[in-house]
């Protein structure tokens, strides 16, 4: 509850791996239940129901008018955690989770990027496929034959003709 509202007021923490794992659990499910805005009404549940679980007024307000509109393109994974090391005294790892959107270092090359194309779709529809006539697929099929690359033999091992490998093959006995 505490760590949560503090994620949400301060957009990052530092804290225990292990609690901010547990963190993570927690606080995503809240951040989804900001993005169903359809009706009015049903805003207005989702400020109770959010405030059941934080019960702090500031941060419920930060979360649905901050936090919420830049949330609202991403299907999930809202924080980031990032391991920092042991700490000195008890030898806890510490590591330190964000919220993704509102990291400005990882959010330059993010923002170009959506405004570009669109949001991929992560499920596949049963749509048709792109048929490909005939003389495109010979054409394909030659150019790949055309581009596959040929083995070359296997390569010689380079013989030794300095003076003193000659010197050295004469020098011992001939076997016959």
């Amino acid at each position: 509850m505490n760590l949560g509202c503090q994620l949400i007021t301060y957009k990052r923490i530092t804290t225990t791996l292990a609690k901010a794992k547990a963190l993570r659990t927690y606080i995503e499910p809240i951040i989804t239940k900001t993005k169903h805005t359809a009706t009015p009404e049903l805003i207005q549940h989702n400020h109770r129901l959010v405030f059941s679980h934080l019960n702090d007024k500031a941060a419920v307000k930060e979360l649905f008018t901050v936090v919420a509109p830049k949330v609202a393109g991403r299907p999930g994974g809202y924080t980031r955690i990032i391991k920092l090391g042991a700490r000195v005294g008890d030898n806890a790892e510490i590591a330190m989770i964000e919220l993704v959107d509102f990291n400005e270092i990882y959010g330059k090359g993010i923002e170009a990027a959506t405004a570009a194309e669109p949001a991929k779709r992560t499920r596949r529809s049963g749509g048709a496929k792109k048929k490909v006539t005939e003389g495109e697929a010979e054409a394909t099929t030659d150019t790949a034959v055309a581009e596959a690359p040929k083995k070359s033999a296997p390569k010689k091992k380079k013989e030794d003709n300095t003076a003193e490998g000659n010197a050295a093959q004469n020098d011992a006995p001939a076997e016959a």
